[in-house]
């Protein structure tokens, strides 16, 4: 299930607009190239397109090629391996969902804020229903030159999984 881009940015707080470069769009930074992998394919297999492709990340994509869900390398360790689950169930089972994803005209500004909202490292690009790009918080920081803006939306990120957790800077 995809979440609409009008629907997702219901809710964003305040505090968070006006903080990133808002005249940058995603079609501007995006990776055009997505690793994908259909609904059949087992964990072994999307797992080794990871380690194969260099990505954290693979977006499990319908009979249609549409985006459906995404799995990452952190859903593999805490979903397949660290409960000793077999490399042949399906990737599907244990993706993320639902897929949050934004469109290539969205500011940087309002696809900070989804990433932040949600919780995510990484915004899947759609026009229409087809899958042209994908967003990462490397992404923002390389393709922008702010290294501050990756390292600020990354704390949001956390903090917001984790808000009990103490940050502190290391020297």
């Amino acid at each position: 299930m995809l979440v609409p881009a009008f629907r997702r940015a219901a809710g964003v707080s305040p505090r968070l607009r006006g903080r990133y470069a808002a005249a940058v769009q995603l079609r501007e930074i995006m990776t055009p190239g997505v690793v994908t992998a259909g609904l059949d394919a087992d964990v072994l297999a999307v797992a080794q397109l990871m380690r194969d492709h260099h990505v954290g990340s693979v977006v499990i994509c319908d009979a249609d090629g549409g985006p459906a869900a995404m799995i990452t390398d952190r859903d593999l360790t805490l979903r397949v391996l660290a409960d000793e689950r077999p490399g042949a169930e399906w990737a599907r089972d244990h993706a993320s969902r639902p897929l949050v994803t934004g469109e290539p005209e969205m500011a940087l500004e309002e696809a900070a804020a989804l990433m932040v909202q949600h919780r995510i490292r990484r915004l899947p690009i759609v026009e229409g229903d087809r899958l042209v790009g994908i967003v990462t918080l490397d992404d923002i920081a390389v393709r922008t030159g702010n290294l501050e803006v990756a390292q600020r939306m990354t704390a949001e990120v956390i903090e917001g999984a984790l808000p009990g957790f103490f940050f502190h800077e290391r020297g």
